[in-house]
């Protein structure tokens, strides 16, 4: 038995991040620098439009804002910004990539691989922070957009019955135009960013002056001060002052776009200064003048430049709102492709970047979220209860994942990695149950959203399993099929049968139902399987495995990682540089249709198989998901209980 197969991609060590950025020329090094300003720092940059004002009013309610409150916020937000953001993410986690990707489910797979595949405390983590994502993604554009229009209240407060109307006619033609891609928009994401936090960093400069003591906040003795004199009061608005580090787990998430230096200097160089300046900014006018509380943010523009700032926020809005969704995208395949989710229609928008990607279903579910919570709450205040538990909830699965990697791949030692870890965690862990405090103003919403995706995704996970237990059993092993073929030697046809499957040791349903129906083999039959590793992308050449069988058959393996649509034709192609020569006009692709019942016996409870028979009806199509040519295929259904 002659065989071709390249070594696994899995069996690679995960390759430095750096990686990334020493394939591109200096000059492009500053492109990715420009480019991370707009795409990754797009959430955490448009932080200053809500966070400090919900702060200061969490902080001094009906009494009215003190200095003494501005100052142990701002406090607060410095030190949050740089524990939470700089010594988390930017030094630490950028430093945990899967072959220079990272994000939740990356480094769930990267757990997977220090631990064991089938760990379910690293498969549970992983799903959490993914389901909390999608909460995110629905909270940032309502939140984002909503504080940007409020603006208009200001300019002209006849204007304000127009906030909401606004904001939805801005959503519906940012999801609009999701189906043309991002490519061309994306262009201008960085330049646009570029200005937006150099007019952050001039308005702070400007308004720091007129309260230069607002400077002493960086004394951490103010944010302990503060926290230690108002009981219960501080801990409450440790909740609001987490809302200026939501956006902080795009910097691991875009890592593979950016690369870990990119990101980096653009943190510590533009964006960390620009924030840190307008919140204390934002602080001194408010030391200056109370009543600005009103809008702090706005407030600290002179009244001819107040329309170009609601334009220019408006701008930031919307890049930070593109770059969460089209986060989810990114996401969402990652999970189809690590088996939590069903196959979903996924269309590339870009011939040149792979991550360019589009998905129907996706973009109407979270614009119906986004549109719902919109009219739901109507204000920025209102949602700022809801935002922050699912971005806080993320960032303590991430940390529990960090110290798994840590301890089994990195083999740090118990004493480093708790070192490093536990006082990451433990901060945390308290802005988690400080926003806990607000599920009953809203907080319910993400949770209630990260439920529906865990049920799906254990659903799916678990009735994929079942559905392959049951199969299993009906199944011919394919040496015994192949030894009873040659016996009988059947008729052959011109040509060569591709027959998908999920097991390449059983004879796929679609070659029995073919054998029974046409009664003839082809002349090359092939057992076609399509694996997805845990890695984020598999190099070309250790794409494709082949083995030959007896009796004019092949085993082929395509491998893809969790970061790639798999497209099935187009790496067939390069089988013609291998033993076997592929033509697709001589080729057919046969592929089973399965149609489920409930059995009499279920493995799962009733409700749950028919939420399993459900997603399994809307999944895409093999034909779809594979990028399989339609006029080549043919589907043989058959009827499955489970």
């Amino acid at each position: 038995m002659a065989s071709t197969d390249m070594a696994a991609a899995s069996s690679r060590p995960a390759a430095n991040s750096n990686a990334i950025e020493s394939g591109h020329p200096h000059s492009n090094f500053w492109t990715l620098t420009i480019g991370s300003i707009g795409v990754v720092y797009g959430d955490i940059g448009t932080s200053p439009l809500y966070a400090l004002k919900e702060s200061v009013t969490a902080a001094t309610g009906a009494q009215g804002v003190t200095a003494a409150a501005v100052m142990g916020v701002v406090s607060l937000i410095l030190w949050t910004l740089i524990i939470v953001v700089t010594m988390k993410y930017v030094v630490l986690l950028l430093r945990a990539d899967n072959n220079g990707e990272g994000g939740t489910l990356t480094l769930m797979a990267l757990a997977q691989n220090a631990v064991g595949k089938q760990t379910p405390l690293v498969v549970a983590l992983g799903m959490i922070g993914a389901a909390l994502f999608f909460g995110d993604a629905m909270l940032t554009p309502a939140i984002s957009v909503l504080s940007a229009i409020e603006g208009l209240k200001l300019a002209a407060p006849a204007t304000e019955p127009f906030v909401v109307p606004v904001t939805i006619v801005i959503i519906l033609g940012l999801f609009a135009v999701q189906s043309r891609g991002t490519a061309k928009v994306g262009a201008y994401f960085g330049p646009a960013m570029l200005i937006w936090f150099s007019v952050l960093f001039i308005l702070g400069l400007i308004n720091i002056a007129k309260a230069p003591g607002i400077l002493w906040a960086i004394n951490p003795v103010y944010a302990a001060s503060f926290l230690a004199t108002n009981g219960m009061i501080g801990f409450t608005v440790l909740g609001a002052v987490f809302l200026a580090v939501t956006g902080a787990e795009a910097l691991y998430a875009d890592l593979g776009h950016f690369g870990r230096k990119p990101i980096q200097l653009a943190w510590v160089c533009l964006v960390f200064p620009a924030l840190v300046v307008n919140y204390f900014g934002q602080g001194a006018l408010l030391i200056d003048n109370p009543a600005a509380i009103e809008n702090p943010f706005y407030l600290m523009a002179p009244t001819w430049a107040l329309v170009p700032m609601i334009v220019l926020a408006g701008v930031a809005t919307i890049i930070a709102s593109q770059a969460v969704i089209t986060g989810a995208y990114s996401l969402t395949r990652q999970a189809i492709q690590l088996g939590l989710l069903p196959r979903m229609a996924i269309r590339h928008t870009s011939e040149a970047q792979s991550g360019q990607i589009y998905m129907p279903r996706i973009n109407m579910l979270i614009l119906i979220g986004v549109l719902a919570l919109v009219l739901i709450f109507r204000s920025s205040s209102g949602l700022a209860s809801a935002y922050g538990i699912a971005v806080s909830g993320t960032m303590v699965v991430t940390a529990i994942m960090a110290f798994i990697v840590m301890r089994r791949l990195w083999n740090w030692s118990l004493l480093s990695a708790s070192a490093v870890i536990a006082p990451l965690l433990t901060i945390d862990a308290i802005f988690l149950a400080s926003n806990s405090m607000k599920i009953h103003d809203g907080g319910y919403i993400p949770i209630a959203i990260g439920f529906v995706i865990m049920v799906i995704m254990i659903t799916w996970r678990r009735g994929s399993a079942v559905l392959f237990e049951k199969t299993r059993r009906a199944e011919v092993p394919l040496s015994t099929l192949i030894e009873s073929l040659i016996r009988k030697d059947r008729p052959r046809v011109e040509g060569t049968a591709i027959f998908l499957t999920g097991d390449a040791l059983y004879a796929p349903t679609a070659l029995l139902h073919s054998l029974k129906h046409y009664k003839v083999l082809h002349q090359r039959n092939v057992i076609l399987t399509v694996n997805s590793l845990d890695i984020p992308r598999v190099p070309p050449d250790q794409q494709v495995h082949i083995e030959e069988l007896p009796g004019g058959f092949l085993r082929v393996r395509l491998d893809f990682g969790f970061y790639e649509t798999p497209n099935v034709a187009r790496v067939l192609a390069t089988c013609r540089k291998l033993p076997w020569k592929f033509d697709i006009m001589s080729t057919s692709f046969f592929l089973s249709r399965r149609l489920l019942k409930i059995g009499q016996r279920t493995a799962m409870p009733r409700w749950q198989d028919r939420l399993y028979i459900f997603l399994s009806s809307t999944s895409a199509r093999a034909v779809e998901f594979f990028h399989i040519p339609t006029d080549r295929s043919v589907e043989l259904g058959t009827q499955v209980s489970i």
